[in-house]
């Protein structure tokens, strides 16, 4: 089945193109064609950003209501997403491989809860308040929304990383301009039907599908007042540099080459810690940013550790990603699938011990952009596999002697995004984790929650999304001095 689309949705309406050039959507499973979309030019962006620009600044609209006003409309989108979440998970699933397991527990219960929980911050965030002076009577300070927004979504976690982006926009006023990444459009669209059914204003957000060129055009717009990126290092460098020039606001959430820190009195029980271990290492077939892909073992222990990962790999069923039992599913696209091939490759050749896995297809997938899950063992840090980021089913297990060395080996690395350490101890694992140069860290588990701050240190990006921090990327602070 394919899902054809003529339009694009620019301010709230679904509109013709202005050109004619079209997206071609792949499934990653089959690498059957599974739908078309049109591909936004730079006329469709000047569109989307002059709509924006006009429901932002008139003066009965979007950013002059009441925060309650908007919450109810962002809970009414919450509603709407949650009818489509089964469609836009498939969709996820045929495009980008993600196992639509994952999906279910990613990108079906995430969106809406972000639209609530930052419907529920607008309702209960004071937008100002009187401060005392020292060289005045008082000021007021108020927080006001920074204007036409730039999202510039990756395909990895498509609609998750779209909220996160658009719930605290929304909520503080802001209008927006979203680009979806070509590998996954589909859901986009899904989206759009949401926002419209829950009463949206016209003008509040656009959808501009296209490649990189086109992002690279809307983050230079000149009706843009702040730009929001998650995607690779070296986009965001080129994202900021941009930014930089016109002195824009920008966040930017980037790629990670976090460290999974098994301590020496950690549970290994895969009965017991298999879920969240393969959730915190190796979940969506490896395309996450923030995944633990350096294994740090206690020298002790080290073979027990590599076996448990084999295990977990080797236990995880390969196959097409809508089937309800696959854990690993295909990479995203064909250059993903080269690229993380390339890097199984390398590891092979700088002398890591293959544990399962390797070159070539996996067994019984003779179609479908698949790589073999794989484990390395005796891997040095400062190894190629150890170094970069890799995104895809790759592990590597590197040894360390004492906490101290292994919290040393997980701060060498350009990356600071997320990581985890599994302990019995919860103190220990705590001093563990507070000596982690990252801006998440997970104990004994790992996943992002809403309510708390994320986001990286080094290479791994610049500010922070989720709870009261990630508004507070969508407003800016203004000072009203008052003598009297």
């Amino acid at each position: 089945m394919t899902t054809n689309h003529s339009r694009l949705f620019i301010g709230g309406q679904w509109t013709d193109p202005t050109g004619n050039e079209r997206i071609d959507v792949y499934s990653a499973s089959t690498e059957e064609l599974i739908g078309s979309v049109p591909h936004a030019n730079s006329t469709d962006v000047d569109n989307a950003v002059a709509a924006a620009r006009r429901a932002f600044e008139d003066p009965t609209g979007w950013s002059r209501w009441t925060p309650d006003r908007r919450a109810d409309v962002l809970d009414r989108f919450a509603d709407e997403y949650d009818k489509r979440a089964e469609a836009i998970c498939y969709a996820i699933a045929r495009q980008n491989g993600m196992p639509i397991t994952v999906a279910r527990q990613l990108e079906a219960p995430y969106p809406p809860a972000l639209l609530r929980y930052y419907a529920n911050l607008a309702r209960t965030q004071p937008t100002e308040e009187i401060r005392p002076g020292i060289f005045v009577s008082n000021t007021l300070v108020r927080r006001e929304p920074v204007g036409v927004v730039a999202a510039i979504v990756p395909w990895n976690v498509p609609q998750t990383l779209t909220m996160t982006k658009l719930a605290p926009a929304l909520a503080a006023g802001c209008t927006i301009v979203i680009k979806p990444s070509p590998e996954t459009v589909l859901d986009a669209y899904l989206l759009a039907e949401a926002a419209a059914a829950a009463g949206l204003p016209d003008g509040v957000m656009s959808i501009v599908p296209g490649g990189r060129e086109l992002g690279a055009y809307l983050v230079s717009h000149p009706g843009v007042d702040k730009v929001a990126f998650t995607g690779s290092t070296a986009g965001g460098k080129a994202v900021a540099q941009a930014c930089a020039a016109l002195l824009r606001p920008v966040t930017l959430e980037l790629g990670g080459k976090s460290a999974a820190i098994i301590l020496d009195d950690a549970e290994l029980n895969l009965a017991a810690i298999g879920q969240s271990l393969f959730t915190a290492t190796l979940a969506n077939n490896g395309q996450v940013c923030f995944l633990g892909t350096r294994v740090l073992a206690p020298r002790a222990r080290y073979k027990e550790v590599v076996d448990c990962f084999a295990a977990l790999i080797e236990g995880a069923p390969v196959g097409d990603a809508v089937d309800d039992k696959t854990l690993f599913g295909p990479m995203a696209s064909a250059t993903q699938r080269d690229r993380v091939a390339s890097y199984i490759d390398i590891g092979i050749r700088d002398g890591a011990r293959v544990v399962t896995g390797g070159s070539g297809r996996p067994e019984g997938q003779d179609r479908g952009w698949f790589v073999k899950p794989t484990l390395f063992a005796d891997v040095d840090n400062t190894t190629v596999i150890s170094r970069e980021e890799i995104f895809g089913p790759v592990l590597s297990v590197i040894a360390y002697d004492g906490d101290e060395d292994a919290v040393k080996i997980a701060n060498d690395s350009d990356y600071g995004l997320g990581g985890s350490v599994w302990s019995a101890d919860d103190s220990r694992a705590l001093a563990v984790a507070s000596a982690v140069q990252s801006g998440t860290v997970g104990i004994n588990g790992y996943i992002p929650d809403p309510g708390a701050p994320f986001g990286g240190i080094k290479a791994s990006g610049i500010g922070r999304e989720f709870g009261p921090e990630g508004l507070a990327n969508y407003q800016q602070a203004k000072s009203i001095y008052r003598f009297s």
